[in-house]
Protein backbone atom coordinates (compact mmCIF):
# COMPACT_ATOMS: atom_id res chain seq x y z
CA UNK A 1 0.00 0.00 0.00
CA UNK A 2 2.61 2.42 0.88
CA UNK A 3 4.32 1.66 -2.76
CA UNK A 4 1.13 2.69 -4.23
CA UNK A 5 0.90 5.76 -2.52
CA UNK A 6 4.22 6.84 -3.19
CA UNK A 7 3.68 5.98 -7.10
CA UNK A 8 0.62 7.73 -7.10
CA UNK A 9 2.17 10.79 -5.34
CA UNK A 10 4.83 10.41 -8.15
CA UNK A 11 2.71 10.62 -11.03
CA UNK A 12 0.89 13.39 -9.62
CA UNK A 13 4.16 15.43 -8.87
CA UNK A 14 4.83 14.98 -12.56
CA UNK A 15 1.62 15.93 -13.54
CA UNK A 16 1.79 19.18 -11.95
CA UNK A 17 5.02 19.68 -13.05
CA UNK A 18 4.04 18.94 -16.61
CA UNK A 19 1.39 20.96 -16.54
CA UNK A 20 2.71 24.14 -15.11
CA UNK A 21 5.57 24.02 -17.70
CA UNK A 22 2.79 23.80 -20.47
CA UNK A 23 2.77 26.63 -22.89
CA UNK A 24 -0.03 28.93 -23.60
CA UNK A 25 -2.03 28.61 -26.70
CA UNK A 26 -3.04 31.76 -29.05
CA UNK A 27 -6.63 31.77 -29.21
CA UNK A 28 -6.48 34.66 -31.72
CA UNK A 29 -4.18 32.30 -34.08
CA UNK A 30 -6.72 29.17 -33.76
CA UNK A 31 -8.77 31.29 -34.60
CA UNK A 32 -7.34 32.71 -37.79
CA UNK A 33 -6.27 29.48 -39.15
CA UNK A 34 -9.56 28.26 -38.71
CA UNK A 35 -11.02 30.84 -39.94
CA UNK A 36 -8.66 30.58 -43.29
CA UNK A 37 -8.87 27.09 -43.93
CA UNK A 38 -13.03 27.15 -43.70
CA UNK A 39 -13.46 30.18 -45.82
CA UNK A 40 -14.62 29.39 -49.12
CA UNK A 41 -11.79 30.34 -50.73
CA UNK A 42 -10.37 26.82 -50.31
CA UNK A 43 -13.54 25.36 -51.75
CA UNK A 44 -14.13 22.45 -49.02
CA UNK A 45 -10.64 21.12 -48.80
CA UNK A 46 -11.62 18.25 -51.19
CA UNK A 47 -9.01 16.25 -51.77
CA UNK A 48 -7.28 16.22 -55.22
CA UNK A 49 -9.08 19.71 -56.04
CA UNK A 50 -7.10 22.34 -56.43
CA UNK A 51 -7.99 23.43 -53.03
CA UNK A 52 -5.77 20.72 -52.04
CA UNK A 53 -2.70 22.49 -52.99
CA UNK A 54 -4.41 25.83 -51.50
CA UNK A 55 -4.62 23.53 -48.48
CA UNK A 56 -1.36 22.15 -48.30
CA UNK A 57 0.59 25.63 -49.11
CA UNK A 58 -1.20 27.34 -46.60
CA UNK A 59 -0.42 24.42 -43.89
CA UNK A 60 2.98 23.72 -44.94
CA UNK A 61 3.44 27.75 -44.47
CA UNK A 62 1.97 28.36 -40.97
CA UNK A 63 4.34 25.13 -40.21
CA UNK A 64 7.30 26.79 -41.44
CA UNK A 65 6.73 29.93 -39.97
CA UNK A 66 5.98 28.15 -36.90
CA UNK A 67 9.58 26.03 -36.42
CA UNK A 68 8.59 22.95 -37.58
CA UNK A 69 11.24 20.88 -40.47
CA UNK A 70 9.62 19.21 -43.21
CA UNK A 71 9.39 15.65 -42.46
CA UNK A 72 7.41 13.87 -45.55
CA UNK A 73 8.77 11.57 -48.22
CA UNK A 74 12.50 11.25 -49.34
CA UNK A 75 13.21 13.73 -52.39
CA UNK A 76 16.20 14.21 -53.74
CA UNK A 77 17.59 12.62 -50.42
CA UNK A 78 16.11 16.09 -47.97
CA UNK A 79 12.45 15.57 -46.50
CA UNK A 80 9.74 16.96 -47.74
CA UNK A 81 6.45 18.55 -46.16
CA UNK A 82 4.13 15.87 -48.15
CA UNK A 83 3.87 12.20 -48.48
CA UNK A 84 2.35 10.99 -52.09
CA UNK A 85 -1.03 8.71 -51.34
CA UNK A 86 -2.16 7.15 -54.66
CA UNK A 87 -5.70 7.23 -54.20
CA UNK A 88 -8.83 5.79 -56.69
CA UNK A 89 -11.41 8.20 -57.70
CA UNK A 90 -14.72 7.72 -58.85
CA UNK A 91 -17.18 10.19 -60.06
CA UNK A 92 -20.83 9.07 -61.00
CA UNK A 93 -21.40 10.85 -64.49
CA UNK A 94 -24.87 12.44 -64.96
CA UNK A 95 -27.48 10.84 -62.74
CA UNK A 96 -28.66 7.69 -62.09
CA UNK A 97 -31.27 5.63 -63.15
CA UNK A 98 -32.40 3.56 -59.86
CA UNK A 99 -35.86 1.64 -59.82
CA UNK A 100 -37.40 -0.26 -57.67
CA UNK A 101 -40.06 -2.80 -58.34
CA UNK A 102 -42.94 -4.49 -56.21
CA UNK A 103 -45.47 -6.79 -57.69
CA UNK A 104 -43.96 -6.03 -60.94
CA UNK A 105 -44.85 -2.18 -60.42
CA UNK A 106 -41.89 -0.50 -60.92
CA UNK A 107 -41.06 3.03 -59.34
CA UNK A 108 -38.07 5.43 -60.01
CA UNK A 109 -35.45 6.53 -56.98
CA UNK A 110 -34.65 9.62 -56.46
CA UNK A 111 -30.37 9.96 -55.56
CA UNK A 112 -30.26 11.63 -52.49
CA UNK A 113 -34.11 11.41 -51.28
CA UNK A 114 -35.13 7.66 -50.73
CA UNK A 115 -31.65 6.27 -52.02
CA UNK A 116 -27.86 6.83 -52.24
CA UNK A 117 -25.56 5.19 -54.05
CA UNK A 118 -21.98 5.54 -54.33
CA UNK A 119 -19.71 5.95 -57.10
CA UNK A 120 -18.37 2.16 -57.55
CA UNK A 121 -14.56 1.65 -56.21
CA UNK A 122 -14.64 -2.07 -57.06
CA UNK A 123 -12.66 -1.36 -60.67
CA UNK A 124 -15.46 -1.08 -62.58
CA UNK A 125 -16.26 2.30 -64.68
CA UNK A 126 -19.92 2.05 -64.28
CA UNK A 127 -22.94 0.00 -62.71
CA UNK A 128 -25.47 -2.26 -64.89
CA UNK A 129 -28.15 -3.96 -62.45
CA UNK A 130 -30.95 -5.17 -64.19
CA UNK A 131 -33.88 -6.51 -61.85
CA UNK A 132 -31.59 -8.21 -59.44
CA UNK A 133 -33.33 -9.55 -56.43
CA UNK A 134 -33.22 -8.26 -53.19
CA UNK A 135 -32.54 -10.36 -49.59
CA UNK A 136 -32.82 -9.08 -46.19
CA UNK A 137 -29.12 -10.22 -44.39
CA UNK A 138 -30.19 -8.61 -40.72
CA UNK A 139 -27.01 -6.54 -39.60
CA UNK A 140 -25.17 -8.84 -42.27
CA UNK A 141 -22.18 -10.20 -39.77
CA UNK A 142 -19.87 -12.99 -40.04
CA UNK A 143 -18.42 -13.05 -36.47
CA UNK A 144 -17.19 -17.01 -35.77
CA UNK A 145 -15.76 -16.30 -32.95
CA UNK A 146 -19.50 -14.77 -31.49
CA UNK A 147 -20.79 -18.23 -33.09
CA UNK A 148 -23.06 -15.38 -35.32
CA UNK A 149 -23.48 -15.67 -39.08
CA UNK A 150 -26.32 -13.24 -40.62
CA UNK A 151 -25.38 -15.50 -43.98
CA UNK A 152 -25.86 -18.99 -43.06
CA UNK A 153 -27.72 -20.48 -46.14
CA UNK A 154 -27.78 -17.72 -48.44
CA UNK A 155 -26.19 -17.49 -51.93
CA UNK A 156 -26.19 -13.93 -52.75
CA UNK A 157 -24.26 -13.86 -56.17
CA UNK A 158 -26.65 -11.86 -58.65
CA UNK A 159 -28.61 -10.17 -55.80
CA UNK A 160 -28.40 -7.08 -53.49
CA UNK A 161 -28.53 -7.52 -49.96
CA UNK A 162 -30.65 -4.96 -47.64
CA UNK A 163 -28.91 -4.69 -44.08
CA UNK A 164 -29.36 -2.89 -40.76
CA UNK A 165 -27.03 -0.53 -39.45
CA UNK A 166 -25.10 -0.82 -36.23
CA UNK A 167 -24.63 -3.64 -34.02
CA UNK A 168 -27.80 -6.92 -33.41
CA UNK A 169 -27.76 -6.20 -29.55
CA UNK A 170 -27.89 -1.68 -30.08
CA UNK A 171 -31.32 -1.96 -28.96
CA UNK A 172 -31.24 -3.83 -25.98
CA UNK A 173 -28.19 -2.55 -25.11
CA UNK A 174 -26.33 -6.18 -23.76
CA UNK A 175 -25.74 -9.16 -26.09
CA UNK A 176 -22.03 -10.55 -27.38
CA UNK A 177 -21.01 -7.16 -29.19
CA UNK A 178 -20.66 -5.01 -26.69
CA UNK A 179 -24.19 -3.93 -25.69
CA UNK A 180 -24.92 0.20 -26.95
CA UNK A 181 -21.06 0.44 -27.80
CA UNK A 182 -20.55 -0.17 -31.51
CA UNK A 183 -18.40 -2.72 -33.02
CA UNK A 184 -16.59 -2.88 -36.18
CA UNK A 185 -19.24 -5.32 -37.08
CA UNK A 186 -21.80 -2.07 -37.45
CA UNK A 187 -19.85 0.14 -38.81
CA UNK A 188 -21.11 0.30 -42.55
CA UNK A 189 -17.65 -0.28 -44.59
CA UNK A 190 -17.52 -3.73 -42.45
CA UNK A 191 -20.49 -4.57 -43.91
CA UNK A 192 -20.07 -3.65 -47.76
CA UNK A 193 -16.92 -5.70 -46.96
CA UNK A 194 -18.55 -8.66 -45.87
CA UNK A 195 -21.45 -8.08 -48.62
CA UNK A 196 -18.19 -8.37 -51.24
CA UNK A 197 -17.08 -11.85 -49.26
CA UNK A 198 -20.20 -13.41 -49.66
CA UNK A 199 -20.32 -12.49 -53.19
CA UNK A 200 -23.31 -10.14 -53.39
CA UNK A 201 -23.82 -8.15 -56.65
CA UNK A 202 -24.48 -5.13 -53.83
CA UNK A 203 -25.47 -3.73 -50.57
CA UNK A 204 -28.38 -1.37 -49.31
CA UNK A 205 -28.15 0.03 -45.90
CA UNK A 206 -30.58 0.79 -44.01
CA UNK A 207 -30.43 4.59 -42.46
CA UNK A 208 -31.94 4.61 -38.81
CA UNK A 209 -30.68 7.82 -36.91
CA UNK A 210 -30.34 7.00 -33.65
CA UNK A 211 -28.16 3.54 -34.30
CA UNK A 212 -26.50 5.48 -36.89
CA UNK A 213 -26.22 8.30 -34.91
CA UNK A 214 -26.47 10.82 -37.44
CA UNK A 215 -29.33 12.02 -39.72
CA UNK A 216 -30.07 11.22 -43.59
CA UNK A 217 -28.23 14.84 -44.52
CA UNK A 218 -25.13 13.11 -43.34
CA UNK A 219 -25.86 9.96 -45.24
CA UNK A 220 -26.71 11.84 -48.56
CA UNK A 221 -23.85 14.58 -48.26
CA UNK A 222 -21.10 11.72 -47.73
CA UNK A 223 -22.52 9.42 -50.20
CA UNK A 224 -23.27 11.16 -53.77
CA UNK A 225 -20.36 12.90 -54.22
CA UNK A 226 -16.95 11.81 -55.51
CA UNK A 227 -15.79 8.33 -53.95
CA UNK A 228 -12.03 7.27 -53.24
CA UNK A 229 -10.36 4.31 -51.78
CA UNK A 230 -7.05 3.40 -51.60
CA UNK A 231 -5.20 1.36 -54.99
CA UNK A 232 -6.11 -2.32 -54.58
CA UNK A 233 -4.76 -5.32 -56.37
CA UNK A 234 -8.16 -6.77 -56.21
CA UNK A 235 -10.45 -4.23 -55.34
CA UNK A 236 -13.80 -6.54 -56.33
CA UNK A 237 -12.81 -8.25 -52.94
CA UNK A 238 -13.83 -5.63 -50.67
CA UNK A 239 -16.35 -3.84 -52.38
CA UNK A 240 -19.52 -5.15 -54.33
CA UNK A 241 -20.63 -3.54 -57.69
CA UNK A 242 -23.41 -1.74 -55.97
CA UNK A 243 -22.88 -0.15 -52.68
CA UNK A 244 -25.69 2.53 -51.31
CA UNK A 245 -28.31 3.63 -48.11
CA UNK A 246 -32.28 3.61 -47.98
CA UNK A 247 -34.46 5.28 -46.03
CA UNK A 248 -35.85 3.54 -43.45
CA UNK A 249 -39.41 4.51 -44.64
CA UNK A 250 -38.45 2.88 -48.26
CA UNK A 251 -37.38 -0.08 -46.13
CA UNK A 252 -40.59 -0.26 -44.42
CA UNK A 253 -42.36 -0.31 -47.55
CA UNK A 254 -40.22 -2.34 -48.96
CA UNK A 255 -40.83 -5.20 -46.51
CA UNK A 256 -44.70 -4.91 -46.58
CA UNK A 257 -44.72 -4.89 -50.31
CA UNK A 258 -43.06 -8.81 -49.66
CA UNK A 259 -45.62 -9.42 -47.42
CA UNK A 260 -42.97 -9.12 -44.69
CA UNK A 261 -43.36 -6.88 -41.45
CA UNK A 262 -40.03 -4.99 -40.86
CA UNK A 263 -40.14 -4.32 -36.99
CA UNK A 264 -40.59 -8.11 -36.49
CA UNK A 265 -37.57 -9.29 -38.61
CA UNK A 266 -35.28 -6.50 -37.10
CA UNK A 267 -36.43 -8.33 -33.88
CA UNK A 268 -35.45 -11.61 -35.24
CA UNK A 269 -32.03 -10.22 -36.74
CA UNK A 270 -31.37 -9.68 -33.58
CA UNK A 271 -30.92 -13.34 -32.53
CA UNK A 272 -28.44 -16.22 -33.59
CA UNK A 273 -31.39 -17.64 -35.20
CA UNK A 274 -32.08 -14.95 -38.03
CA UNK A 275 -31.47 -16.64 -41.82
CA UNK A 276 -31.95 -14.22 -44.31
CA UNK A 277 -34.98 -13.29 -45.67
CA UNK A 278 -35.33 -13.40 -49.30
CA UNK A 279 -38.11 -9.85 -50.47
CA UNK A 280 -40.45 -11.81 -52.66
CA UNK A 281 -41.50 -10.98 -55.83
CA UNK A 282 -39.39 -7.17 -55.33
CA UNK A 283 -35.93 -6.18 -57.53
CA UNK A 284 -33.86 -3.40 -58.17
CA UNK A 285 -32.45 -2.11 -61.39
CA UNK A 286 -29.78 0.50 -60.99
CA UNK A 287 -27.80 2.01 -64.27
CA UNK A 288 -25.17 4.84 -64.08
CA UNK A 289 -21.24 5.45 -65.58
CA UNK A 290 -18.40 6.61 -63.65
CA UNK A 291 -15.64 8.15 -64.47
CA UNK A 292 -12.50 6.68 -62.29
CA UNK A 293 -8.88 7.71 -62.48
CA UNK A 294 -5.90 6.63 -60.26
CA UNK A 295 -4.94 10.36 -58.98
CA UNK A 296 -2.43 11.44 -56.29
CA UNK A 297 -3.30 13.11 -53.21
CA UNK A 298 -0.78 14.32 -49.99
CA UNK A 299 -0.41 14.05 -46.78
CA UNK A 300 1.06 16.76 -45.05
CA UNK A 301 4.39 15.83 -42.47
CA UNK A 302 5.72 18.29 -39.95
CA UNK A 303 8.67 16.96 -37.96
CA UNK A 304 10.76 17.97 -34.57
CA UNK A 305 13.59 16.11 -34.95
CA UNK A 306 14.68 13.80 -30.85
CA UNK A 307 17.58 15.04 -29.52
CA UNK A 308 18.46 11.93 -28.13
CA UNK A 309 16.33 8.82 -29.95
CA UNK A 310 15.11 9.94 -33.10
CA UNK A 311 14.27 7.22 -33.92
CA UNK A 312 11.66 6.47 -31.88
CA UNK A 313 7.90 8.67 -32.84
CA UNK A 314 5.31 10.49 -30.88
CA UNK A 315 2.70 11.82 -33.71
CA UNK A 316 -0.13 13.86 -33.55
CA UNK A 317 -2.53 13.66 -36.47
CA UNK A 318 -5.77 14.92 -38.32
CA UNK A 319 -7.44 14.96 -41.21
CA UNK A 320 -6.83 18.32 -43.52
CA UNK A 321 -9.57 17.47 -45.71
CA UNK A 322 -13.26 17.86 -45.84
CA UNK A 323 -16.09 17.00 -48.23
CA UNK A 324 -15.52 20.15 -51.01
CA UNK A 325 -17.71 21.33 -53.22
CA UNK A 326 -21.22 19.31 -52.99
CA UNK A 327 -25.04 19.43 -53.68
CA UNK A 328 -26.42 22.90 -52.77
CA UNK A 329 -28.69 23.24 -49.36
CA UNK A 330 -31.72 25.35 -48.61
CA UNK A 331 -30.03 28.46 -48.99
CA UNK A 332 -28.53 27.62 -52.45
CA UNK A 333 -24.60 26.90 -50.43
CA UNK A 334 -22.80 24.20 -52.21
CA UNK A 335 -19.26 24.98 -50.33
CA UNK A 336 -18.71 22.44 -47.25
CA UNK A 337 -16.08 24.23 -45.37
CA UNK A 338 -15.42 21.81 -42.68
CA UNK A 339 -14.84 24.59 -40.08
CA UNK A 340 -14.95 22.64 -36.96
CA UNK A 341 -14.66 18.98 -39.29
CA UNK A 342 -11.72 19.84 -39.64
CA UNK A 343 -9.76 22.76 -39.38
CA UNK A 344 -9.79 22.91 -35.42
CA UNK A 345 -7.77 19.82 -36.15
CA UNK A 346 -5.19 21.41 -38.14
CA UNK A 347 -4.89 24.42 -36.53
CA UNK A 348 -4.25 22.07 -33.26
CA UNK A 349 -1.18 20.53 -35.30
CA UNK A 350 0.12 24.09 -36.15
CA UNK A 351 -0.33 25.18 -33.15
CA UNK A 352 1.09 22.28 -30.95
CA UNK A 353 4.23 22.30 -33.60
CA UNK A 354 4.90 26.01 -33.13
CA UNK A 355 4.81 25.14 -29.04
CA UNK A 356 7.61 21.97 -29.73
CA UNK A 357 9.48 24.26 -31.79
CA UNK A 358 9.95 27.18 -29.65
CA UNK A 359 9.85 24.63 -26.63
CA UNK A 360 12.82 22.53 -25.03
CA UNK A 361 13.55 20.09 -27.92
CA UNK A 362 12.23 16.69 -26.71
CA UNK A 363 14.23 13.23 -26.91
CA UNK A 364 11.94 11.71 -29.32
CA UNK A 365 11.35 12.51 -32.34
CA UNK A 366 7.76 14.43 -32.76
CA UNK A 367 5.23 14.58 -36.17
CA UNK A 368 2.23 16.38 -36.98
CA UNK A 369 0.92 14.43 -39.47
CA UNK A 370 -2.06 16.35 -41.42
CA UNK A 371 -3.89 13.38 -44.18
CA UNK A 372 -5.70 13.52 -46.99
CA UNK A 373 -9.04 11.51 -47.53
CA UNK A 374 -10.39 10.66 -44.30
CA UNK A 375 -13.82 12.07 -45.34
CA UNK A 376 -13.80 9.29 -47.82
CA UNK A 377 -12.57 6.07 -45.03
CA UNK A 378 -9.61 7.34 -43.01
CA UNK A 379 -7.45 6.58 -46.76
CA UNK A 380 -4.94 9.20 -45.56
CA UNK A 381 -3.85 7.35 -42.30
CA UNK A 382 -4.25 4.31 -43.83
CA UNK A 383 -1.82 4.45 -46.27
CA UNK A 384 1.00 5.99 -43.84
CA UNK A 385 -0.03 2.91 -41.45
CA UNK A 386 0.31 0.77 -44.51
CA UNK A 387 3.70 2.86 -45.60
CA UNK A 388 4.86 4.19 -42.82
CA UNK A 389 7.56 7.09 -43.08
CA UNK A 390 8.59 6.63 -39.48
CA UNK A 391 8.50 2.66 -38.06
CA UNK A 392 5.60 1.93 -36.27
CA UNK A 393 7.10 -0.36 -34.48
CA UNK A 394 8.98 2.56 -32.70
CA UNK A 395 6.20 4.94 -32.70
CA UNK A 396 5.46 5.53 -29.21
CA UNK A 397 1.95 6.83 -29.45
CA UNK A 398 -0.93 8.82 -31.67
CA UNK A 399 -2.89 11.45 -30.28
CA UNK A 400 -5.60 12.37 -33.11
CA UNK A 401 -7.29 15.70 -32.95
CA UNK A 402 -10.77 15.87 -35.09
CA UNK A 403 -13.70 18.57 -34.74
CA UNK A 404 -12.06 19.94 -31.48
CA UNK A 405 -14.70 22.74 -29.71
CA UNK A 406 -14.04 26.08 -30.60
CA UNK A 407 -16.12 27.46 -27.67
CA UNK A 408 -15.45 27.68 -23.91
CA UNK A 409 -13.80 25.46 -21.66
CA UNK A 410 -15.12 22.32 -20.09
CA UNK A 411 -14.74 20.29 -17.12
CA UNK A 412 -14.02 17.21 -19.07
CA UNK A 413 -12.67 15.62 -22.04
CA UNK A 414 -13.27 12.65 -23.49
CA UNK A 415 -12.45 10.05 -26.60
CA UNK A 416 -13.47 8.41 -29.05
CA UNK A 417 -14.88 4.71 -28.25
CA UNK A 418 -14.13 3.02 -25.17
CA UNK A 419 -10.47 1.39 -25.23
CA UNK A 420 -8.26 0.70 -22.98
CA UNK A 421 -4.51 1.74 -22.93
CA UNK A 422 -1.73 3.26 -21.04
CA UNK A 423 -2.02 6.58 -23.95
CA UNK A 424 -5.69 7.33 -22.11
CA UNK A 425 -3.92 6.80 -18.35
CA UNK A 426 -1.95 9.50 -19.01
CA UNK A 427 -4.51 11.54 -20.26
CA UNK A 428 -6.46 11.19 -17.39
CA UNK A 429 -3.57 11.79 -14.67
CA UNK A 430 -2.06 14.86 -17.12
CA UNK A 431 -5.85 16.00 -17.13
CA UNK A 432 -6.29 16.99 -13.44
CA UNK A 433 -3.88 19.93 -13.19
CA UNK A 434 -6.28 21.50 -15.57
CA UNK A 435 -9.30 20.26 -13.12
CA UNK A 436 -10.45 18.38 -16.51
CA UNK A 437 -12.16 15.02 -15.84
CA UNK A 438 -12.33 11.87 -17.91
CA UNK A 439 -15.92 10.86 -19.09
CA UNK A 440 -16.26 8.15 -21.66
CA UNK A 441 -17.62 8.20 -25.34
CA UNK A 442 -20.91 9.37 -24.25
CA UNK A 443 -21.72 7.83 -27.71
CA UNK A 444 -20.22 4.29 -28.23
CA UNK A 445 -23.35 3.43 -30.25
CA UNK A 446 -22.26 5.80 -32.82
CA UNK A 447 -18.59 3.44 -33.77
CA UNK A 448 -16.63 6.82 -33.44
CA UNK A 449 -13.45 4.44 -32.62
CA UNK A 450 -13.72 3.56 -36.36
CA UNK A 451 -14.88 6.83 -37.96
CA UNK A 452 -11.36 8.61 -36.76
CA UNK A 453 -7.86 8.37 -37.91
CA UNK A 454 -6.48 6.76 -34.52
CA UNK A 455 -7.95 3.90 -35.79
CA UNK A 456 -5.62 2.89 -38.66
CA UNK A 457 -3.08 2.99 -36.45
CA UNK A 458 -4.77 1.18 -33.45
CA UNK A 459 -5.71 -1.80 -35.93
CA UNK A 460 -2.04 -2.02 -36.50
CA UNK A 461 -1.19 -2.29 -32.65
CA UNK A 462 -0.13 1.25 -32.15
CA UNK A 463 -1.48 2.77 -29.23
CA UNK A 464 -3.25 5.51 -30.35
CA UNK A 465 -6.49 8.15 -29.34
CA UNK A 466 -8.89 10.56 -30.61
CA UNK A 467 -9.49 13.23 -28.28
CA UNK A 468 -12.57 14.87 -28.25
CA UNK A 469 -13.12 18.37 -26.10
CA UNK A 470 -15.82 17.77 -23.15
CA UNK A 471 -19.63 18.78 -22.79
CA UNK A 472 -19.56 19.53 -19.33
CA UNK A 473 -18.98 23.47 -20.32
CA UNK A 474 -17.82 25.47 -17.12
CA UNK A 475 -20.39 27.99 -18.51
CA UNK A 476 -23.09 25.91 -18.59
CA UNK A 477 -22.65 23.16 -17.61
CA UNK A 478 -23.88 19.31 -19.48
CA UNK A 479 -27.38 21.35 -20.66
CA UNK A 480 -24.83 24.06 -22.44
CA UNK A 481 -22.69 21.75 -23.98
CA UNK A 482 -25.24 18.64 -24.94
CA UNK A 483 -27.25 21.34 -27.07
CA UNK A 484 -24.77 22.65 -28.96
CA UNK A 485 -23.52 19.50 -29.90
CA UNK A 486 -27.02 18.21 -30.85
CA UNK A 487 -27.15 21.62 -32.80
CA UNK A 488 -23.65 21.22 -34.62
CA UNK A 489 -24.82 17.19 -35.41
CA UNK A 490 -28.52 18.36 -36.75
CA UNK A 491 -27.70 21.74 -38.54
CA UNK A 492 -23.72 21.85 -39.84
CA UNK A 493 -22.15 18.15 -39.39
CA UNK A 494 -21.41 17.36 -42.82
CA UNK A 495 -22.90 19.89 -44.05
CA UNK A 496 -21.72 23.52 -45.56
CA UNK A 497 -23.48 25.28 -42.31
CA UNK A 498 -20.11 23.91 -40.43
CA UNK A 499 -18.79 27.57 -41.13
CA UNK A 500 -16.50 29.41 -38.94
CA UNK A 501 -18.50 31.82 -36.52
CA UNK A 502 -17.11 34.92 -34.93
CA UNK A 503 -18.22 34.57 -31.60
CA UNK A 504 -15.97 31.26 -31.34
CA UNK A 505 -13.43 32.31 -27.92
CA UNK A 506 -11.52 29.19 -28.47
CA UNK A 507 -10.90 29.26 -25.23
CA UNK A 508 -11.88 25.85 -24.35
CA UNK A 509 -9.80 24.45 -27.59
CA UNK A 510 -6.61 26.66 -26.33
CA UNK A 511 -6.59 24.67 -22.81
CA UNK A 512 -7.03 20.90 -24.71
CA UNK A 513 -4.07 21.85 -26.54
CA UNK A 514 -1.94 22.70 -23.17
CA UNK A 515 -3.57 19.00 -22.09
CA UNK A 516 -2.22 17.35 -25.48
CA UNK A 517 1.30 19.28 -25.17
CA UNK A 518 1.59 18.18 -21.66
CA UNK A 519 0.99 14.19 -22.56
CA UNK A 520 2.81 14.09 -25.96
CA UNK A 521 5.77 16.32 -24.42
CA UNK A 522 6.20 13.87 -21.44
CA UNK A 523 5.80 11.00 -23.76
CA UNK A 524 8.78 12.52 -26.12
CA UNK A 525 10.89 12.95 -23.33
CA UNK A 526 10.81 9.42 -21.70
CA UNK A 527 11.51 5.93 -22.42
CA UNK A 528 8.15 4.52 -22.39
CA UNK A 529 6.20 2.79 -23.85
CA UNK A 530 2.84 2.65 -23.28
CA UNK A 531 0.81 -0.29 -24.38
CA UNK A 532 -3.42 -1.75 -24.92
CA UNK A 533 -4.79 -3.21 -21.92
CA UNK A 534 -4.42 -7.41 -21.56
CA UNK A 535 -7.69 -8.01 -22.76
CA UNK A 536 -7.74 -5.62 -25.54
CA UNK A 537 -7.63 -7.15 -29.43
CA UNK A 538 -5.01 -5.04 -29.98
CA UNK A 539 -2.50 -6.01 -27.51
CA UNK A 540 -1.44 -9.35 -29.74
CA UNK A 541 -0.48 -7.49 -32.83
CA UNK A 542 1.79 -4.61 -30.35
CA UNK A 543 3.10 -7.38 -28.86
CA UNK A 544 4.80 -9.27 -31.89
CA UNK A 545 7.18 -6.22 -32.47
CA UNK A 546 7.93 -5.60 -28.75
CA UNK A 547 11.51 -6.45 -29.72
CA UNK A 548 12.09 -3.71 -31.72
CA UNK A 549 11.82 -1.74 -28.72
CA UNK A 550 13.45 -3.04 -26.69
Amino acid sequence: MKRLILSTLALSTCALASAATAPTFSTQRLSAEVKTLSSDAFEGRGPATRAETRTIDYVVAQMKAAGVQPGGDIVDGKRSWTQAVPLLRSAIVGTPELTLTIDAKPQALTQGEQIAVRAPTNGSHGVAIADAPLVFVGYGVKAPERQWDDYKGVDLHGKIAVVLINDPDFETGKGDFGGKAMTYYGRWTYKYEEAARQGALGMLVIHETVPASYGWATVKNSNTNTMFDIVRDKPAEVHPELEGWIQRDLAVAMFKGAGLDFDALKKKAQTRDFHPVALKGETLSARFKADTEVITSHNIVGRIEGSQRPDETVIYSGHWDHLGVGAPDASGDRIYNGAVDNATGIAALIELGRAFAHGPRPQRSVIFLAVTAEEKGLLGSEYYAANPLYPLAKTAGVLNVDALDPHGPARNFTISGSAKLGLLDKLIADAKPYGMAYTPDPKPEGGYFFRSDHFSFAKRGVPAVSFGSGNDWIDGGIAAGKAAEDDYTEKRYHQPADEWQANWPFTGMARDLQLLYTVGNDLANSAAWPDWSRDSEFRAIRDKSAADRK
